[in-house]
């Protein structure tokens, strides 16, 4: 067994009705907040008057879109002028980046670019950040226990992270309820992603026996939920399944890297206005069926091969699924099912958001910098990476 680490938020709370416990949490741990919602804040006033009520100042900080170095920037000059002691974030995992990202860089000064990987200078931080709650309202990122904040930078056209250990959330406060309110299209997106972010972890060249074991749990919530959550927005136990597979998602992540989905989808995301969720649905099926056929062709005796498999009996773990001769699932019964409720969901091909074949040799040099592909199961080929986005498109 080859040596591994596994880093995770200070303090994790889940559970129907966890977020009435914000204010007596954030009260321990500074006195003046910058908070982070999305573009209506209105929806959390509940949890905005707790902290009233609690004694506690804040500095609103509402965040449309997706995060970017320059929403970051204008945070930190905010919280710095507000003279803030803590960073809490409630909303999506934009909403949770760009607050996971401003408390970082508060005590560290300077541009938020001299951070980042890839396009900027890659800078350390030297001082711990601020101390960070997290409380999602969606279930799809996990953005709530992950080290890293993924950024946008219009000037490039990627997506890029910043990341640090310490940049782990001190509480992330899961509450089912919260992702209630989802419209049918954001429980789709998010869904998928969650989705994809336990099956890329469990099949990485990085798993580890804490990942896989977290991974399982969210494959088997998912393949029962996902399909019922947008059946039934209003069904709790669904709801809840999702919020989990979401933070199990976020917590195998962390600590075991993605792969080619997400190595693509940051760098889509950077170059059109394409939902994350959306691009992730599209892009998941070609990526399982290039890597076992590259395994299959180049590393036939390598145990991921066998994992893909187990996948596919944890995600229809509940159906009757079709068997191979060894009376195991194969993995094309999880694409074709991954497929067909891409279908029920109405998530449309890459095309839908303007990516065109003549942009892909783009595409595919920037992806394959990506920190996410580093966790795929093998390196494709420009060639096979290539031929995902064609059977995306």
């Amino acid at each position: 067994m080859r040596r591994f680490e596994f880093a995770t938020a200070a303090r994790i709370i889940f559970g129907d009705g966890s977020a009435g416990q914000l204010a007596s949490l954030a009260r321990d741990l500074g006195g003046n907040a910058l908070l982070f919602t999305d573009d209506q804040p209105e929806r959390v006033d509940d949890l905005i008057h707790s902290l009233k009520g609690a004694g506690l100042r804040h500095t609103l900080f509402p965040v449309a879109g997706e995060p970017s170095v320059e929403v970051v920037n204008r945070a930190v000059e905010r919280a710095l002028s507000a003279d803030c002691d803590l960073v809490i974030s409630i909303g999506g995992g934009s909403v949770i980046d760009s607050g996971k990202a401003t408390a970082a860089l508060i005590p560290n000064g300077g541009d938020a670019l001299d951070y980042l990987e890839v396009i900027g200078k890659g800078q350390k931080l030297q001082e711990a950040p601020l101390p960070f709650i997290a409380l999602p309202t969606t279930a799809g990122t996990g953005a709530e226990v992950t080290k890293n904040a993924v950024l946008a930078s219009q000037e490039h056209r990627v997506k890029v992270s910043l990341r640090d250990n310490r940049m782990l959330a001190d509480i992330a406060l899961v509450d089912p309820l919260l992702t209630h309110s989802m419209p049918p299209s954001v429980t789709a997106s998010t869904g998928m992603d969650a989705l994809a972010q336990v099956l890329e972890p469990y099949v990485s060249c990085q798993a580890n026996p804490l990942t896989d074991g977290l991974c399982v749990e969210g494959l088997r919530r998912a393949g029962r939920s996902l399909r019922r959550v947008y059946a039934q927005p209003d069904e709790a136990a669904a709801r809840a399944d999702m919020a989990l597979t979401s933070l199990l998602g976020g917590l195998a992540l962390a600590n075991a890297k993605l792969g080619a989905v997400h190595g693509f989808a940051g760098v889509l995301g950077g170059m059109y206005n394409a939902p994350h969720g959306a691009i992730c649905a599209a892009l998941l099926p070609p990526v399982i069926k290039a890597n076992v056929k590259a395994l299959e062709q180049r590393q036939p005796d390598n145990p991921i091969l066998r994992r893909y498999e187990d996948a596919a009996g944890f995600i229809l773990f509940d159906r009757a699924a079709t068997a191979n001769e060894s009376g195991s699932t194969r993995p094309k019964d999880a694409m074709d099912w991954i497929e067909e409720t891409s279908e029920i969901f109405a998530i449309p091909g890459l095309g839908a958001y303007g990516i065109e074949e003549k942009d892909f040799d783009l595409i595919v040099e920037k992806s394959a910098a990506s920190s996410s592909m580093k966790g795929n199961p093998l390196p494709l080929t420009h060639e096979e990476l290539k031929a995902i986005l064609v059977e995306a498109l």
